[in-house]
């Protein structure tokens, strides 16, 4: 492992805490360890507790370094929850050279422009994602470097987060002795695993169920269109279950996993189950597809809210790659049918598309879905750990070989 440059994605989630080490091994990615732990310090995506969300990451990295044995030091970290917001930003710049060629400089500048939007003092920008660029009125340009012209023009998508929260993640990434290396907003991390190149040209959605919040990322011709968090995640069900059968969240949340399932028209009307053998101190029987109304209940609050945002981006039912899910809640039993009926789209529960080894049937589980795709960042962008034995030259040459990995599935 000594020899090995290896990257850290730390998600810290509502209703759990995951962390995915991994590295480059023969031209794939090699997942080297995986650790998860409940995590009862986080509300809707935002930190509410910090001692208690510490002592989960604590225990999710020592896990995941027990498998791999390496110790951990830095970590790429997932920001989410409502607070998140999505605008649109123009930056304007006049070409520097005389002769009027566009360098990667001017790039950078027209980009660095969109950020400097009249933004209210308690926002920081996570990302400034460049849309199209505009050259003397030229529209619907990909890449400006090398063109010649007077004036640059880019529109971006600015991605931005509430201040107090991003500093309370960065505090207990602190806490839990680990520096941060890079924030990114979890669903365009998660994108990077499981949404392939074709995926993001033709159009898609990837919708993420966690346990207090659901996020979605929209991506056409390879570029993102639109994000948002939804304050309502698959432990809204777990509590409505709780509600409709007046049993304790526990018992509700076994009942869920275990007899959950999105469509009730397909369970038997006699199909019950018996309390007492989850618990002895509940009586009494359940009719599965009870259960499941009050699923599907929920379910196409989300989704619908989830449609109606389509709606007005001009995109309902215009995503030839359709409905990707992912995350804890993408787990249950017929979700795929039924997003498909609301949202008009063809779904499907996502999967890894980048070649992995090592752990793989672990990272299977939705569950590492985003803790993976911000271990993929990581190393794609060259956010990756360095022991104090490994000569600099060898650092330059992994980040180029993985580079030409992703350019291989990514845009």
């Amino acid at each position: 492992m000594s020899k090995k440059l290896f990257s850290v994605g730390l998600d810290i989630g509502s209703s759990k805490v995951s962390v995915c080490i991994g590295t480059v091994s023969d031209g794939n990615i090699d997942i080297l360890g995986l650790g998860k732990a409940t995590c009862n310090g986080v509300r809707k995506g935002v930190v509410v507790d910090v001692e208690e969300t510490v002592t989960a990451v604590s225990t999710a990295l020592e896990e995941a370094e027990r498998m791999c044995d390496c110790p951990v030091e830095s970590v790429v970290v997932g920001i989410g929850g409502p607070h998140i917001e999505s605008t649109i930003s123009r930056g304007v710049i006049a070409v520097s050279k005389n002769d009027g060629e566009i360098s990667e400089a001017d790039a950078m500048r027209v980009i660095e422009a969109a950020r400097a939007v009249p933004n209210q003092p308690n926002r920081e920008v996570l990302h400034v994602i460049p849309k199209t660029f505009t050259v003397d009125g030229q529209v619907g340009i990909a890449d400006p470097v090398g063109m010649s012209g007077i004036r640059l023009e880019v529109d971006t998508n600015v991605i931005s987060g509430s201040l107090a929260a991003i500093k309370n993640v960065s505090r207990c990434a602190s806490q839990a002795g680990l520096a941060i290396s890079d924030m990114v907003f979890s669903p365009l991390a998660t994108s990077k695993i499981m949404l392939s190149k074709q995926q993001k040209e033709i159009g898609s959605i990837l919708i993420d169920i966690g346990a207090g919040t659901t996020s979605y990322t929209v991506f056409e011709e390879g570029e993102l269109v639109h994000c948002g968090v939804l304050s309502i995640g698959s432990g809204h069900i777990t509590n409505d279950i709780a509600i409709g059968l007046r049993t304790n969240i526990n018992l509700a949340e076994i009942i869920k996993i275990k007899y959950g399932y999105a469509s009730p028209e397909k369970i038997d009307d006699k199909e019950e189950i018996d309390l007492s053998t989850f618990d002895k101190s509940e009586t009494g029987t359940a009719s599965v597809k009870y259960i499941a109304e009050i699923i599907e209940a929920r379910l196409n609050e989300i989704f619908i809210l989830i449609r109606d945002q389509l709606r007005e981006i001009n995109r309902e039912g215009m995503l030839p790659a359709g409905v990707i899910l992912t995350g804890g809640g993408a787990k249950l039993e017929g979700m795929a049918e039924m997003v498909k009926d609301i949202l008009r789209l063809p779904t499907q529960i996502g999967k890894p598309i980048l070649p992995l080894t090592g752990v793989v049937d672990n990272l299977n589980d939705p569950v590492y879905a985003t803790s993976a795709g911000l271990m993929v960042w990581g190393i794609e962008s060259g956010n990756v750990s360095v022991p104090k034995k490994m000569a600099v030259p060898e650092l330059g040459g992994m980040v180029g070989k993985v580079r030409n990995i992703f350019k291989k599935f990514l845009p």
